[in-house]
């Protein structure tokens, strides 16, 4: 089963300036790109460039290529079933105006044929667009249309809080 998704978002700023937020991934407090305050840190094991391994989540990827301020592939490692790559992209549209583009293209095999639809591709969707809103907002100081989150994807991120929390908080 092959999957390829798109998110975009125009900023009204320069390719310099939204080609930097891709710099900034995973760079914890400084990271201005990956929304971790709302979902799974983007980490690495090393500053990111070609050959740092990480993720978020259960997502585990190495990165493939990287071209700073312009583009960043990152290969899938996990889960098991998920076979391509993900990556941001800065594209100039004019002086003023640039297109930061999420593209994840992959083949699923195994049990992420039903995994991907009924839980990681809502997630992915929303994680992706609350990027795109960090991204404008670091940029513009504003976000013309904040994303918001479909109730499918409220209720799995509850079952997951459920599932996450301590033994010692949860109902005996």
């Amino acid at each position: 089963m092959g999957v390829y998704n798109v998110h975009e978002r125009v900023i009204a700023a320069k390719e310099s300036e939204v080609g930097a937020l891709i710099d900034t991934l995973a760079g914890g407090e400084g990271d201005r790109l990956w929304p971790r305050h709302l979902w799974e840190e983007m980490e690495f094991d090393r500053p990111l460039g070609v050959g740092a391994a990480g993720g978020h989540g259960p997502v585990r990827y190495t990165v493939a290529a990287y071209v700073p301020g312009t583009w960043v592939r990152f290969t899938f490692t996990g889960p098991r079933g998920f076979h391509g790559f993900h990556e941001y992209t800065a594209l100039p549209l004019d002086a003023e105006r640039t297109v930061l583009r999420h593209t994840l293209a992959m083949n699923l095999s195994g049990l992420s044929r039903i995994t991907w639809p009924l839980a990681f591709r809502q997630g992915h969707d929303a994680c992706l667009e609350d990027s795109l809103d960090r991204a404008e907002l670091a940029c513009t100081g504003t976000i013309a249309r904040p994303a918001r989150w479909s109730p499918y994807v409220r209720f799995l991120r509850g079952l997951e809080r459920l599932a996450t929390r301590p033994a010692e908080a949860r109902p005996a």
